[in-house]
């Protein structure tokens, strides 16, 4: 799939054009790259349809341009733009803070080009003599460089699942057996790379299929059991052939987690094994198991460990004990429980954000969109909110199969308060109440802000509660055993937001929060119709998170949601 890789260069197209303050065209080509971004097939199959221009975003010039780059590898109305500026966008972009706008001040101001320039002129204090900076701001850079830096080499797993789900589909006709492995089949937030092991008895023609490949960029390596290419996205994928009676252990072995597999073969050692790649071999060096992972751990005498679970936090004595938890499975999830549409900062209307929604099979969603002053997301006032109110009960009388929760996304201020009075919020069947703006507070004085907004009896869920954004943002400062305490004292639920960039809550807080006994609700945050498809990793975080389904509401029944909402 080139999604994302086109994606990629209408998000640096977009970004350059502001640099160059060209109006207009900034955001149209940012919207598309959203919809190219969250498609969910792959764009090169709408090309060969000639259906470019149904994507919503895209007319026929952008149109013109996406077919150049799948049926060229490059575009040139993109090298020219690059080659006309002077500055790393690309570099610059990947650091927290620093946008288009940011960009072209501090390059008009002191000529900074690149990250090794900006990192340089921060450390000489030159940041701050720029107006509206100050040295706040370059200490800020400061650390948001390390930060990216830190993020370097990895990928989000929301936009590269699909990519390594796709490369599987095809390899599935030329194998006997296949699975993706490591970090991927753990479904880590973050991933280095896709690992793929197959058995087949026609190895070299599987081989040369998968370097053959047609959005292979490099081949790094090609062999008999293993090759490895390097796509155009400057992913990599190594594809392993192994034999059947050791697929098992071989997959075992490359799920992962190190730490994981470190404590699964002190086990086979303490039981007289020996487990490598290969199989499990007794003290005679005969083959004990290897064929499946059920057979490698039931061998040890241990219950089989969900990929998710495999990070050697607690899963292999819970294992051995009889004690891993029934995991939530992807099937029972019945709703999504935060979306936007175009009534605040979405991109669909309800009917159309209702009807993917009903086509997924779900049985309830809420539309959760932006409410108060917060501009920048075109939050409603009280006589929009009432509008859509009303359009929310003409749907719900039109649809079967399908409840509509009316909901709002609030924004928390700095004092806790909530962005809009609760003689609106009471007539809203669930109120989500996120922190947009000020992430830099002290952990005791935010910490309390939430505690305020959880105190206010409108509220039922708190959206990405630690406001990261992967590889870019940091979580804010929070004292986590006291927002859970009263997250559970005051029946308000957790967000985990399967936007591949938050994640939010990650499954470490996750299990905390579960832990205090608070419950999770899973939302996708969509701005898309097409970022519904998002929820499967909400509930990837849950499980790794060691969730069951009564710690997720939106396994629970319409009735007891319209329960558990009630103010």
């Amino acid at each position: 799939m080139k999604n994302r890789y086109v994606a990629e260069v209408l998000y640096k197209i977009a970004d350059i054009l502001e640099i160059k303050d060209v109006k207009f065209k900034p955001n149209a080509y940012r919207r598309a790259a959203q919809n190219v971004e969250s498609l969910p097939e792959d764009i090169e199959k709408l090309h060969e349809r000639n259906e470019l221009g149904k994507i919503p975003g895209v007319g026929k010039n952008i149109a013109e341009k996406i077919k150049e780059l799948l049926e060229t590898g490059s575009l040139a109305y993109y090298k020219k733009l690059r080659d006309g500026i002077p500055v790393n966008v690309e570099e610059l972009s990947s650091v927290e803070g620093i946008g288009p706008k940011t960009i072209k001040t501090l390059y008009r101001e002191i000529g900074i080009k690149n990250l090794e320039e900006l990192e340089k002129a921060a450390r000489e204090g030159k940041i701050r003599s720029i107006k509206g900076m100050g040295e706040k701001t370059e200490r800020k850079i400061l650390d948001n460089i390390e930060f990216a830096r830190e993020g370097g080499g990895r990928w989000l797993l929301g936009f590269v699942l699909s990519e390594a789900i796709s490369i599987k589909a095809l390899l599935e006709k030329k194998v006997d057996k296949i699975s993706v492995a490591g970090s991927i089949r753990r479904m880590k937030e973050t991933i280095g790379d896709v690992d793929i092991l197959v058995v087949s008895s026609r190895p070299a023609e599987v081989m040369d299929f998968f370097t053959g490949m047609k959005n292979v960029e490099t081949v790094l390596v090609k062999g008999e059991t293993k090759s490895s290419v390097r796509l155009e996205d400057r992913i990599q994928v190594d594809l392993r052939i192994v034999d059947e009676d050791s697929f098992g252990s071989a997959l075992q072995y490359f799920t992962g987690s190190k730490e994981h597999n470190i404590e699964v073969r002190k086990i086979a050692v303490r039981k007289g094994y020996k487990l490598n790649e290969y199989g499990l071999f007794d003290g005679n060096g005969e083959k004990a198991a290897g064929a499946s992972e059920k057979e490698i751990y039931g061998a040890l005498g241990m219950d089989y460990i969900p990929p998710e679970l495999r990070e050697n936090r607690g899963e292999v004595e819970a294992a051995m004990n009889g004690r891993l938890p029934d995991l939530i499975d992807y099937r029972d999830v019945k709703g999504d429980l935060q979306m936007h549409t175009t009534w605040s900062d979405g991109a669909n209307s309800t009917e159309e954000m209702v009807e993917e929604a009903r086509g997924m099979g779900h049985n309830f969603i809420a539309i959760t969109d932006h409410v108060g002053t917060l501009k920048i997301a075109g939050a409603m006032d009280e006589n929009k909110i009432r509008r859509q109110m009303r359009e929310v009960e003409k749907i719900n009388e039109e649809y079967d199969g399908i409840h509509v929760f009316y909901g709002a996304e609030v924004n928390i201020m700095k004092d806790g308060s909530l962005d809009m009075g609760r003689d609106v919020l009471k007539d809203v069947d669930v109120v989500v109440a996120g922190i947009h703006s000020s992430f830099r507070m002290q952990e005791k004085e935010m910490t309390e802000r939430v505690i305020n907004a959880m105190e206010n009896d409108a509220v039922n869920i708190i959206a990405h509660p630690t406001g990261r954004i992967i590889q870019k943002r940091e979580g804010i400062a929070l004292n986590f055993d006291r927002v859970f305490d009263v997250a559970r004292e005051n029946n308000v639920m957790m967000e985990i937001n399967a936007q591949p960039a938050r994640l939010d809550l990650d499954d470490i807080h996750a299990k905390m929060a579960i832990g205090r006994g608070v419950k999770l609700s899973v939302g996708t945050d969509a701005h898309d119709a097409n970022h519904l498809h998002y929820i499967n990793l909400g509930v990837a975080v849950a499980r790794r998170a060691w969730a069951e389904k009564k710690n997720v509401i939106n396994t629970y029944s319409i009735k007891k949601l319209e329960k558990l909402f009630e103010k």
